[in-house]
């Protein structure tokens, strides 16, 4: 007989075990991080929170995908999540089904998170990930489990012929018992803390791999399910995935290593929760930016201004791209030149825009200081 190699072959599958005295201080650091950034926003209005929230959840969907090599248009995101939402972000960008699907299924595990997960529910965020039932070029199977029809699931990397096999998923005709057994345990209570359960689940789907494509995001979404839980409330301030795609290459490797491992899986809990605590501390930051936008408005909610000098300013605050000119004005609001110049020069009255001092062949402005 064979020697085992992966995790789901240890005759004591799945029977995870982690040593609970490793995993205390780090989740202790991660709950006390985590209460600083709540305690930041605490007295802050309701809809400062919501865009601290949108921030982070657009942050989420952009970058679970970026994880799987799918590059998602931000602003389209933003405006999916704030659509589903009722968030008012202003004009709102056309919808993408695509976009909407992956949208559909992180509000769904955050927004929804004390419902049970069903393998129907599982099914329907797979359907959202892939509506035109391919991935690429390739026919996925919707609506159902993996069939191995063309032979085992492996996760592979490198040039065709020269592909190196980092994982084997457990054969198809197990995934009935094996998905079965999971989502038993999943919808249970937790004994444990809800991040170790969710640091498991993670770790325990995407062993699975129970799906032709989209296991990854859907793993991650599992944990988001449970992180929601621990925290009482379906608002995020902070997006793991974003910063598992900071830390990609550790991530794709402290995942082989486990699933190439013993059911001790202590080294991969300790890195999911490290990453946990890097994602809150980097969400300080965007915390920053949202309450320096909300209090650049509190100081000017005095000043009459049209809709597109309010749209334009936003995305100043945001991080605007390049120098801001009358022509890039016009084109983003879709007004003449001179509308561009009038809405300008009204805001250079009131102290809000300036001149910027840097050369170039266009005057070019920027926000002043106040």
């Amino acid at each position: 007989m064979a020697a085992r190699k992966y995790l789901w072959e240890d005759a004591h599958w799945p029977e995870l075990r982690y040593d609970d005295s490793r995993l205390a201080h780090p989740i202790f650091e991660v709950a006390h991080q985590h209460g600083y950034l709540l305690g930041r926003l605490a007295d802050a209005e309701d809809e400062t929170r919501e865009q601290a929230s949108l921030a982070a959840l657009t942050s989420d969907v952009v970058k679970t995908s970026e994880i799987e090599g799918e590059l998602l248009n931000a602003e389209s995101v933003r405006s999916s999540i704030a659509r589903h939402l009722g968030v008012d972000i202003g004009a709102v960008m056309p919808a993408d089904r695509h976009i909407d699907g992956v949208v559909e299924m992180v509000l769904d595990a955050t927004v929804h998170h004390e419902q049970p997960v069903t393998s129907e529910r599982l099914f329907g965020w797979h359907a959202g990930l892939f509506p035109t039932g391919y991935s690429g070029i390739s026919r996925v199977r919707i609506g159902g489990w993996r069939t191995d029809e063309n032979g085992p699931m492996e996760v592979v990397s490198g040039p065709y012929g020269r592909q190196r096999v980092h994982f084997e998923a457990p054969p198809a005709d197990t995934l009935e018992t094996e998905m079965r057994r999971f989502l038993e345990w999943f919808n249970e209570a937790a004994p444990e803390s809800p991040i170790i359960k969710a640091g498991l689940a993670h770790l325990w789907f995407v062993t699975l791999h129970p799906f032709d494509d989209g296991n990854g995001r859907i793993a991650r979404a599992l944990g988001d399910l449970w992180l929601a839980r621990a925290d009482h409330s379906p608002q995020r301030f902070y997006s793991l995935s974003t910063q598992i795609q900071r830390d990609r290459n550790a991530y794709y490797t402290i995942l082989e290593r486990t699933q190439k491992g013993t059911l001790d899986v202590t080294e991969w809990l300790l890195w999911f929760i490290g990453a946990l605590q890097r994602a809150i501390t980097h969400a300080n930051s965007t915390v920053d930016d949202v309450l320096a936008k909300a209090e650049f408005w509190r100081q000017r909610r005095q000043f009459a201004m049209n809709e597109r000098q309010r749209a334009m300013l936003n995305r100043l605050l945001d991080g605007f791209n390049g120098k801001l000119t009358t022509r890039k004005w016009a084109i983003i609001t879709k007004c003449s030149q001179d509308t561009a110049l009038r809405d300008i020069n009204e805001l250079i009255e009131l102290g809000v825009l300036r001149r910027s001092e840097s050369g170039g062949r266009s005057t070019s402005y920027e926000l002043a200081q106040p």
